[in-house]
């Protein structure tokens, strides 16, 4: 099958990150074999496609998610203790494969529809969650979450890492559904928990590992009281501080931890708005990347967050930024994008098939429509990009050459369903929620 799109604002985020008006890009099968400007080469049984100016870039790259909690946005927003006193005991009770499924369902229906092409995800029974993403058509890196708080799908870390096996020996080589571990945070493993992650890893290299990191003042607590170190150090103390890891969020880093972490090599999923809204801080992102640490731009769970829209971070993401600079200059929007594809895809060590529109790569990419007064007029379409657009601006979604949505409808999911499903654990969630309220 070969496609030709042509007449598009071109935003390949190749190196230099140009901006090429009436580009064309040329995708035979899975693979891109042109993204330029020029003329478009005539090529019998094509599809053609004219973009008719719109923006072709590629498509986005979310590096920390938890899929299956679209199922808890909005629950308790207002109750102090809504962690203690609702979300922790209804995952006991209601985390099972079938609500995995729904709420990962829900979850990737609406990144396909904000243009979101690679999601990292860390929850629980991620199998369900990887059979979701390989129907759908997108990539993922499904994450098997480890913990020792009770867990709803392990009762033990042996139990975790059996899990973590089953995982690795189901989606081993896949295409586009990448296998990982993911010890939850160093205060709900300790040093001993992570040491067997690392020498788990040792044994599966091709195995990416996820870990929130330095996210909370309780997390800092924790590792001074038991360890008298930060979380950065606690971790490299396990053996875990290495080339590779996925660290979310990364908000309480000192110049020496950022040090530590660009010597090991690690990566960043950034979640702007999920940790604004927490009141946690903010993350020094340009910090972090001036040492040469990859950056993407991530949602977190749709609990912490509330929305698996990528581009309503991308305002905080430069906002924060240039209030910690005390001016416009920090973090400018071509950066921003940058984070979004291009080094999202770095962080994820997928740079080399996705992220960018160049000769080579997987044909992931996605359409955003100029159409709508808010996006006029376009000065520089990176900051069009990054804050005006929205997720409704995205016609036309494309992975590995397959297209995953055209003209607003998504063809992988049967939406009537993905709600219905996720409406139904939603009553039951409701009805649990009355009944702690009365017993309280």
């Amino acid at each position: 099958m070969t496609t030709l799109i042509t007449n598009a604002t071109l935003i390949p985020c190749s190196p230099d990150m140009p901006v090429i008006e009436r580009g064309y890009v040329h995708i035979e099968g899975e693979t891109i074999l042109a993204a330029q400007g020029g003329p478009v080469p005539a090529i019998a049984g094509a599809e053609m496609i004219d973009a008719g100016g719109d923006i072709v870039m590629p498509g986005m790259v979310d590096p920390h998610c938890h899929m299956a909690m679209t199922l808890f946005r909005g629950l308790g927003e207002d109750v102090d203790d809504r962690l203690y006193r609702y979300v922790l005991p209804m995952e006991r009770k209601f985390v099972t494969p079938e609500m995995v499924r729904a709420g990962t369902a829900l979850g990737t229906l609406e990144l396909i529809e904000g243009g979101v092409t690679t999601v990292a995800d860390m929850y629980y029974y991620e199998t369900e969650v990887g059979r979701v993403v390989d129907a759908a058509g997108i990539r993922g890196v499904v994450g098997q979450t480890i913990a020792d708080f009770d867990p709803p799908d392990h009762k033990t870390i042996d139990a975790g890492f059996a899990l973590t096996e089953d995982l690795v020996d189901e989606f081993s080589g896949h295409p586009r559904v990448t296998p990982s571990i993911a010890p939850h945070a160093p205060y709900s493993t300790d040093i001993p928990v992570m040491r067997r992650v690392a020498d788990w890893a040792d044994r599966h290299p091709d195995v990416p590992v996820q870990i929130h990191l330095a996210e909370m003042d309780s997390e800092m607590e924790w590792c001074a009281k038991h360890y008298g170190l930060r979380p950065v150090e606690v971790v490299e103390k396990a053996g875990l501080l290495r080339p590779g890891l996925i660290c979310a969020h990364c908000l309480h880093v000192s110049a020496s931890d950022i040090e530590k972490m660009a010597h090991a090599r690690v990566c960043v999923a950034h979640n702007a708005r999920s940790n604004a809204k927490a009141g946690r801080g903010i993350a020094p992102v340009e910090a972090m990347r001036a040492a040469g640490i990859p950056v993407g731009i991530a949602t977190d769970g749709p609990m912490s967050g509330n929305t698996l829209d990528l581009f309503s971070q991308f305002a905080p993401v430069t906002m924060f930024q240039k209030l910690l600079g005390h001016s416009r200059k920090p973090m400018p929007a071509r950066e921003v994008v940058r984070m979004a594809t291009i080094e999202g895809a770095r962080v994820l060590g997928m740079d080399a098939r996705i992220g960018s529109l160049e000769p080579g790569k997987q044909a992931d990419l996605i359409r955003v429509s100029t159409a709508a007064p808010r996006m006029q007029p376009i000065y520089d379409a990176y900051a069009t990009l990054v804050f005006s657009a929205m997720p409704v601006d995205v016609g036309d979604v494309m992975v590995a050459g397959r297209w995953l949505m055209r003209g607003r409808i998504v063809l992988t999911l049967e939406r009537r369903k993905v709600m219905r499903d996720a409406l139904q654990v939603a009553a039951a969630f409701k009805a649990e929620m009355a009944r702690i309220d009365a017993n309280a």
